[in-house]
């Protein structure tokens, strides 16, 4: 049970690292945690235990628990895995379940919509959102699992640009891109099309990487 408990609150945390709500380099204080979840102190210990596994938050000697600041090694392992899970999805999109093809175009207009509205953290989330859609298409809970984990880790890249809007903004049109290359059944354009628009976000993120150190 204690086990379960943690995992509950392991969820949750990353569920909200991966909003946005928790940025890089916040101190995850067992106080405050444990009062407004309503756990214990060990249980909160083994969540952030699950969570360090993960890679999302990082354990201090004699500072304590913060969520983890990537590097550009970090954002570069990030996108290898991501092209990997996400192609998968694509190749499998012509014999995918209709609700999850369907989940790639929801997350297209939720990103619109969150656009329209100028909440640009909400089209971060809903850009995350599709992109889980893409790996979903394949079918294996295995890859929606590592996916959760990987996206919540990416969230953390993401605070690295100096602006959301800026980031975010040009691949409001190519998700809706892919969205419609899938629908049409014209799964090579979409691959190809994917392998490019990594390419891009990654280097964005390790450009302003690297205009942040220098």
């Amino acid at each position: 049970m204690a086990r379960s408990t943690a995992q509950r609150v392991a969820d949750a945390l990353r569920d909200r690292i991966e909003e946005g709500g928790l940025p890089p380099g916040t101190r995850l204080s067992e106080e405050a945690l444990g009062r407004e979840l309503g756990v214990s102190r060990n249980t909160l210990r083994e969540a952030f235990r699950l969570l360090v596994h993960e890679s999302l938050v990082v354990h201090e000697l004699n500072r304590g628990v913060f969520v983890k600041t990537l590097g550009p090694a970090d954002v570069v392992d990030i996108y290898r895995v991501r092209a990997a899970l996400e192609t998968a999805g694509v190749r499998a999109a012509a014999s995918a379940p209709a609700a999850l093809t369907a989940a790639v175009g929801a997350a297209a207009d939720q990103g619109e919509r969150a656009a329209a509205a100028g909440d640009w953290r909400g089209v971060g989330t809903a850009d995350l959102r599709f992109h889980r859609a893409l790996a979903a298409l394949d079918g294996s809970p295995r890859i929606d699992r590592a996916m959760d984990r990987l996206l919540a880790e990416l969230r953390l890249a993401f605070h690295t640009m100096p602006s959301p809007r800026r980031f975010h903004e040009p691949f409001l049109p190519r998700n809706r891109a892919l969205a419609t290359l899938l629908e049409h059944g014209e799964t090579g354009r979409a691959e190809a099309e994917l392998a490019a628009y990594l390419d891009d976000a990654r280097e964005l993120i390790l450009d302003a990487m690297r205009e942040a150190s220098s």
